[in-house]
């Protein structure tokens, strides 16, 4: 296994396991291949995700095959081919379950006629033609299903099922031939069996529609990838090939209306694209040359020529619908729990329904009874409901979020997430628009304005900076310097070499570490910093470090004063949070000026300014260590180690690529709204897991010591069983009605219902618990215009 590097998961669609043991068992089938590092088995997806090193996609297949399962490589498997065989499948359960309904549906009315006191039902023979197509084809599935996982030494809900109405099916065909050969009425259970095999097909039927529905999000988002695209040849003609043909660097016509084939850089044109299916924004954005556009949005009214930036598994769609496939196959660690159960579920109702029949016969000596109690235990037994009650919420909840822009790294950060009771957010592209401007130069006696930017142009040239570009914005398209020996200073600023002058631009922070005195710096200039950080604006200085670089030869030549606006959902987000009882903190490498009227703006109360990427992840940790569950919502290089060090990260997608990888869920879009929508849908879904496995408990829990007391006829068993499986699944498709709006709108509502309680009380009553709170408890308001 050393020999080989841990390559990129593969995943399997597993065709036939009916309840959580079949999951368990295909999980331990697959992590007994050689070079299987890990692997998780999805039931309600039906699919496998195997990662380790030198995977066979034949070896894994065998592997699966050998313990009575079907398995296709996904990777290999067109998603068509796929939606066409569910298709197939699902039709043919439906006429299955038509025919079912129509042969059993005599079979009802008889023993509903018996049960209201008709003196005479379906004769027998009459009774025995209707239900044994029942049992033996349209149960056909479960036979075969129970073959395979006795062949293989298991035993599956198939097995329950099975065994009871066969039981059920064999006794009224034992007891009909000896009527038939000693004369009598006997009592005959074919409508027990039949209608408890049409029940449950009944709610495999809706169980299977379900588990379709949970995954539509992620089956909407696979739609989304163009099939062809129209490449622009370098003679200027234009032709219609296959996306995967295409190369980084290729030209490619997005004409209106259509969607657009690859991500790329729009080099020609203007036009408004649809990114609503992407990151859930509900307004076109317009883009015009130089402006990023993503592969699978929709073209509006104008022509584009693009510029092909990424192909393939790069897009940004395909690492979407990568990061939400990983999402819904993971497991939660609540369900290892249910692993365990499911693993002794099955054999623990064998031995309960041996000693129902055992127990009943030695009872009353009538093994009608006993075999009948027998019956109803193994039929109520539901392993299917546990198995699906994770499963199914997380694909519906992971699978909202997505088509909301909200993309949730796997089931771990669900369970982290319903817990954050404290949100610490970056200030710059987090809070503010990160788009700053240049509102003023100042320069210190013997230097200029015009010098002091076109300095920090050479400097800032190449950077991906906000600040960095907002310089070069002002600087427009003047010569800018040759700078070398370049080195980025994290949290302080970034040091060169400019017509042979030793160069720093910086924060306050970069004044303190090259030990610059205050007093030498002319007092224009500090007055002018001081004004400018008390209006809210960022300060950079330009700073001579001399020839030799040492601390007594440098000196201040000027200042570049920064504004950035507050993004407009700022305010009503941080709102949000703490209407939900969350306590908030400002975390930024600004100056305490700046950053202390962006809090007073946001309505946040705890800020820490002026602090370095490490010293960020050590406010984290000094959060955590007061017991805090911490989320942290960043989006530059300079946050990943914050967003690392925090209980739960959060990133958003305008920002860097390292901070997406260290966050567990990301932003598609910068709206810091998202943030309590992420962490509402996160409990939301979490809480619809915990739903789930109630039920299915409780349907076991109950069901089975009433069947085991004789209290639950198999026809009620079998209903029971088909119900509890359709509770489970339908409760987690609720999920799918959920909106990032409905998050806001309540925690608006459950902010004025408390303003109102708090209003019936006198103006000396205690204090307003809406109001921010300071470090020591007492209220801390922030100080008015």
């Amino acid at each position: 296994m050393a020999d080989y590097p841990i390559t990129d998961p593969l995943n399997l669609a597993i065709r036939g396991m009916t309840c959580a043991s079949c999951s368990g068992r295909v999980e331990r089938a697959l992590r007994a291949v050689p070079g299987v590092a890990q692997a998780q088995v999805n039931l309600a997806a039906e699919t496998a995700q195997i990662t380790g090193a030198g995977l066979d996609a034949a070896t894994l297949i065998a592997a699966v095959q050998k313990i009575g399962f079907d398995a296709l490589d996904l990777q290999r498997t067109a998603p068509a081919a796929e939606a066409a065989r569910h298709q197939h499948e699902a039709r043919h359960d439906r006429i299955q379950l038509l025919i079912g309904a129509g042969l059993t549906t005599p079979l009802v009315l008889s023993m509903i006629a018996h049960l209201a006191g008709a003196p005479m039902g379906l004769p027998g023979w009459t009774a025995l033609a209707l239900a044994t197509p029942v049992q033996f084809w349209v149960g056909a599935r479960f036979y075969r299903a129970s073959y395979k996982a006795l062949r293989a030494g298991a035993a599956t809900m198939d097995v329950l099922v099975v065994l009871g109405t066969t039981a059920a099916y064999g006794m009224s065909l034992f007891l009909l031939i000896r009527a038939w050969i000693e004369g009598g009425q006997p009592a005959l259970y074919f409508d027990s069996a039949a209608i408890v095999i049409t029940l449950i097909l009944f709610g495999k039927t809706l169980e299977s529609r379900g588990k379709r529905q949970t995954g539509a999000a992620l089956q909407a988002l696979t739609a989304l990838r163009p099939d062809r695209a129209t490449r622009c040849l370098p003679d200027g003609r234009e032709r219609d090939v296959a996306v995967e043909s295409l190369m980084v660097g290729d030209l490619v016509v997005a004409k209106p209306g259509a969607r657009i084939a690859v991500d790329g850089v729009v080099r020609e044109g203007e036009s408004s694209v649809d990114l609503s299916m992407l990151t859930g924004e509900s307004v076109p954005v317009p883009k015009g040359p130089g402006c990023p556009v993503t592969g699978g949005a929709i073209n509006g009214d104008g022509l584009l020529l693009i510029e092909t930036t990424a192909i393939g598994a790069e897009t940004t769609l395909a690492r979407i619908i990568r990061l939400v496939e990983n999402a819904q196959a993971a497991k939660a660690p609540i369900q290892k729990l249910v692993d365990r159960v499911a693993a002794i579920f099955v054999p623990a109702v064998l031995v309960i329904a041996a000693l129902t029949l055992l127990g009943w016969w030695l009872a009353n000596g009538q093994l009608e009874h006993a075999i009948l109690s027998a019956v109803a235990v193994l039929v109520i037994a539901c392993p299917c409901a546990l198995g699906l009650a994770t499963p199914t919420a997380i694909m519906a909840g992971t699978g909202v979020a997505a088509t909301h822009g909200i993309l949730i790294k796997d089931a771990e950060t669900l369970e982290r997430a319903r817990l954050v009771d404290t949100v610490a957010f970056d200030k710059t592209g987090t809070l503010t628009e990160g788009q700053p401007t240049v509102l003023a130069i100042e320069a210190a006696e013997g230097s200029d304005p015009a010098t002091i930017l076109r300095l920090a142009a050479a400097l800032q040239r190449g950077s991906d900076h906000p600040l960095a570009k907002a310089v070069l914005a002002r600087h427009g398209d003047n010569p800018i310097a040759v700078a070398t020996k370049l080195h980025a200073l994290p949290g302080r600023g970034i040091e060169g070499m400019v017509a042979q002058k030793f160069l720093a631009l910086g924060s306050n922070r970069l004044l303190h570490d090259l030990h610059i005195d205050l007093s030498t710096i002319p007092s224009t200039l500090t007055a002018n910093a001081q004004t400018l950080e008390q209006q809210g604006r960022s300060i950079a200085w330009l700073i001579d470090r001399g020839d030799n670089a040492t601390p007594s030869t440098a000196r201040v030549l000027g200042l570049i004063g920064f504004g950035d606006a507050i993004k407009q959902t700022a305010p009503a987000a941080i709102a949000s949070l703490r209407a939900r009882g969350l306590r908030v903190v400002l975390l930024t490498g600004d100056n305490q000026g700046s950053a202390d009227i962006a809090a007073h703006a946001l309505g946040i109360i705890e800020v820490k300014a002026e602090i370095l990427p490490a010293q960020k992840a050590d406010a984290i940790a000094q959060l955590r260590a007061q017991g805090r569950v911490v989320a942290m919502v960043g989006d530059g290089v300079n946050d990943a180690p914050a967003l690392a060090a925090a209980d739960l990260g959060i990133a958003m997608a305008t920002g860097s690529d390292i901070a997406m990888h260290s966050a567990g869920i990301t932003l598609m879009r910068g709206d810091p709204a998202l943030v309590a929508a992420a962490l509402d849908i996160s409990r939301r879904t979490y809480r619809k897991i915990q739903q789930g496995l109630f039920w299915a408990f409780f349907f076991n829990a109950i069901g089975i010591p009433l069947a085991a007391l004789g209290q639950l006829s198999p026809v009620i068993a079998g209903a029971a069983m088909a119900f509890s499986s359709v509770t489970v699944v339908s409760n987690a498709l609720l999920l799918r009605r959920w909106h990032p709006s409905l998050t806001l709108r309540r925690a608006r509502r459950a902010r004025a219902q408390a303003r109102r309680v708090c209003a019936q009380f006198p103006t000396d009553s205690p204090q307003d618990p809406l109001a921010p709170q300071s470090p020591d408890g007492r209220e801390s308001r922030p100080p008015t215009d």
